[in-house]
């Protein structure tokens, strides 16, 4: 088995009616539930779109720096994701497909590195 990361920008979305994105939560619920039921589900959530809300911590000068906002000012930012933990590329593939089409919008899939035992 091996984790992988589906998520989407939130640039990705596009512009759409309020009516249009309450329709697509009870589907893109109903794909986490989907994930649930499989076993597959690490975790799942949307991230608040206020990126002021953010925080970063930056140790790269030798003590650790705590900052409001985002990291980096950036045009794309993450807007959601998805770990599972699957099989393969293939079922990988299969559950990021559902959450597109749930979604109305494209999702990333990343494969995490292996982890050293611990």
């Amino acid at each position: 088995m091996a984790e992988y990361l589906i998520y989407f920008n939130q640039q990705w979305v596009g512009n759409h009616s309020e009516e249009w994105f309450r329709g697509r939560g009870p589907l893109a619920s109903a794909v986490v539930d989907e994930m649930r039921a499989a076993g597959v589900l690490v975790a799942a959530g949307g991230l608040a779109e206020d990126r002021q809300d953010a925080f970063s911590a930056d140790a790269t000068s030798g003590t650790v720096i705590f900052r409001d906002g985002p990291y980096a000012e950036t045009k794309q930012f993450l807007g959601g994701l998805t770990i599972v933990d699957v099989a393969d590329d293939q079922a990988a593939r299969v559950w990021a497909g559902k959450l597109a089409e749930a979604c109305g919008w494209p999702q990333e899939v990343r494969r995490f590195s292996t982890r050293p035992d611990v």
